[in-house]
């Protein structure tokens, strides 16, 4: 078998990035937001029970965080290839 090209390599870094990203999310959002809510609403942020801001609010926040980590991580994988945007 031969060595993967350049692109297979970015491709498959690019297809990790994405997995472990959504499987994050996917804790957050389901696992946390529906799952483990009864577990959660024993802890409080401020006034809302945990769970629910998990459910309400927690996984849109995640989401936008883990949308500025694929950006950081892209682009570094870009530079790492040459491909590079100006």
């Amino acid at each position: 078998m031969s060595a993967p090209t350049q692109a297979q390599q970015y491709w498959r870094t690019n297809l990790k990035y994405l997995a472990v990203l959504l499987s994050i999310w996917f804790v957050v959002s389901y696992v946390c937001g529906i799952l483990l809510v009864d577990q959660l609403n024993n802890y409080r942020i401020g006034q809302a029970k945990l769970g629910f801001w998990f459910a309400q609010q927690g996984s849109i926040y995640v989401f936008v965080a883990l949308i500025a980590i694929y950006v950081v991580l892209m682009n570094r994988l870009d530079r790492k290839h040459g491909l590079r945007e100006d």
